[in-house]
């Protein structure tokens, strides 16, 4: 408390500093007699001595660093190399990498911006910088496993419903043709075991992301078919080393054509 505190007033103190300062200026520019600016600046001094200084926190929520120098190489490329950006979390970040796909994103003119562990609050706020500034035809946003993995908060399916509903009206607004990628299939979180099997959860999400892709306009890209045991796990033999949430090279080779698919009469439209 006493930490905040003091950050509150050398705020106010750094703010009140800082009207002195323009209003100093102003007078000066003005004819006026410049003592008052030189006394704000012997404050200012003061307000800088090491017993005010203030460490900045400095933390990237959102890891907006993490694509900051690509993204402005990926929004020179051609059209044709940046037809999608895929926004997402591991799963999307996982499969941008040779080891996962090969080639697969280059040669379709897609972009990764996958973030390991982020959940859709993240996204959102990274959404301008990392979708909508690269200019592409259209967005895959897959998102939802870490909400319900619990990542930063307790579920809230309304949250994140509002968080996804936001991305793609930023999406829509901006021309951008929306692809929803279904929260793929899990029983249960490693990493997150005090959760349960989470099917349920993830069933209703991804029955709010078909409803509102249908209401929309926009396309929903079901990868349960192709990776989901009856009981709504992963396929064990389409997981990383026996994981039950992060798809393998097979795994990622089965959703590659419903993706194109999916893309195809995305931008058909």
């Amino acid at each position: 408390m006493d930490g905040m505190r003091r950050r509150l007033l050398t705020g106010a103190l750094a703010g009140g500093a800082a009207m002195a300062v323009a209003a100093a200026a102003q007078a000066q520019n003005a004819g006026q007699n410049n003592s008052e600016a030189e006394n704000v600046q012997k404050a200012l001094e003061d307000f800088n001595g090491p017993e005010l200084n203030v460490t900045p926190v400095g933390e990237d929520w959102a890891n907006l660093h993490r694509y900051h120098v690509a993204n402005a190489g990926a929004a020179a490329l051609p059209d044709a190399q940046r037809r999608v950006v895929m926004l997402g979390d591991s799963i999307t970040d996982n499969w941008a990498k040779p080891q996962f796909s090969d080639s697969f994103y280059a040669d379709n003119g897609l972009i990764g911006r996958g973030i390991s562990g982020q959940v859709s609050a993240q996204m959102l706020v990274r959404f301008m910088a990392d979708v909508i500034a690269l200019k592409p035809r259209a967005v895959h946003i897959m998102a939802g496993t870490n909400d319900i993995g619990e990542n930063k908060d307790p579920y809230d399916p309304v949250a994140t419903t509002n968080n996804l509903q936001a991305m793609i009206s930023l999406a829509r607004l901006f021309g951008l043709k929306v692809l929803l990628g279904s929260v793929t299939p899990a029983t249960s979180f490693p990493w997150r075991p005090s959760i349960g099997n989470p099917h349920d959860k993830i069933v209703a999400l991804n029955n709010w992301l078909k409803s509102v892709a249908t209401a929309q306009d926009c396309v929903y890209v079901d990868y349960w078919p192709a990776l989901a045991t009856p009981d709504g796990g992963l396929k064990p033999e389409l997981g990383v080393n026996g994981d039950a949430v992060h798809p393998n090279k097979n795994g990622y080779a089965l959703m590659q054509p419903i993706l194109l698919a999916a893309v195809g009469k995305a931008l058909a439209g």
